[in-house]
């Protein structure tokens, strides 16, 4: 028996899987059935970045995790930046991109574009990409409602912001009409001026403020490695002490340490867990929330110990 006019079998029919297959999709529903009611109304923010928001594939991947989280009860909240759409655009206008320390150097034409691409372009598309399986996402950015109030992190960056403050009254109205907020990364001072800020940092502010169960950062790497150079070396979990010695001991660079930053001042303030995850792996949101082993690094306050899965989160 197939559904009407799509040639796949109709719910509740067996269809070609075989016993050996059915009974392992049924260990897999069975698996994530704890994570699904202990996780049911919890807040969750997505930092969504990295080769997701260059892969289509990938993209439409954490779309469906997104929407599935909101489907079994979750709250998800989306933050996103967008900073190879941003150099993208900026070459195509003849306007050449310069960094210092890994931070955009931003004057008032760049931040325009940056506005542009991350609440025209880069979040209509996630929304999008959400709502394909329902109303669901409401897109936004920092500077709705006075989200973000935001400041100038160094005058010589230009308009490259920090997090002054987070007023989450709009994404807890959101939240409260069982939405998904979609986040971009513009905040703006209490003259209006915008600021484009790191997204690593806002997900980390945002969750809390909202008092998040859980902020997940997605990366291009496995997750935190005790060797940079060994990817069989991932930490499956890890107490904030001991992930602050590593930074002050110069174990970690580039692109982490904002994000090892946001999700260390996340657990301190009150989030249950951080969690860094390879977002090259399709639907590794799924596989870390709702598996025994989990998939990338979690972070919490206190003392790592414990098993390593996302069971004793």
């Amino acid at each position: 028996m197939t559904g009407p006019a799509t040639g796949t079998p109709a719910p509740g029919t067996a269809g070609t899987v075989g016993p050996a297959e059915a009974a392992q999709r049924v260990a897999v529903l069975l698996e994530a059935l704890p994570y699904i009611h202990r996780f049911r109304d919890a807040v969750v923010v997505v930092k969504y970045g990295g080769n997701a928001m260059v892969d289509p594939a990938l993209g439409r991947a954490v779309a469906d995790d997104v929407a599935l989280l909101r489907a079994v009860g979750m709250r998800p909240v989306v933050v996103h930046g967008g900073g190879p759409q941003i150099s993208d655009l900026m070459s195509r206008l003849g306007k050449q991109p310069e960094f210092r320390d890994g931070l955009r150097v931003t004057d008032a034409e760049t931040v325009e574009i940056a506005r542009m691409v991350l609440v025209g372009k880069v979040n209509r598309e996630i929304v999008s990409a959400v709502n394909v399986h329902g109303p669901l996402a409401v897109g936004l950015s920092g500077e709705d409602a006075g989200l973000i109030l935001a400041g100038a992190r160094n005058p010589d960056l230009g308009y490259v912001g920090d997090v002054r403050s987070v007023n989450p009254s709009i994404l807890e109205k959101l939240l409260a009409e069982r939405l998904i907020p979609v986040v971009s990364t513009i905040g703006s001072d209490p003259t209006g001026q915008p600021y484009n800020i790191n997204a690593d940092t806002v997900a980390g502010a945002i969750a809390e403020a909202l008092g998040a169960e859980k902020v997940l950062f997605l990366t291009d790497v496995p997750g935190l490695l005790a060797d940079v150079d060994d990817p069989s070396s991932l930490i499956g979990r890890i107490g904030a002490d001991e992930l602050e010695a590593m930074v002050e001991g110069g174990r970690l660079n580039g692109g982490m340490i904002p994000k090892v930053a946001a999700a260390l001042h996340a657990v301190r303030h009150g989030v249950a867990s951080a969690h860094l995850l390879d977002g090259r792996v399709p639907h590794v949101l799924l596989l870390e929330l709702f598996s025994d082993e989990g998939v990338g690094t979690m972070i919490t306050a206190g003392a790592p110990g414990g098993p390593a899965g996302e069971g004793v989160a």
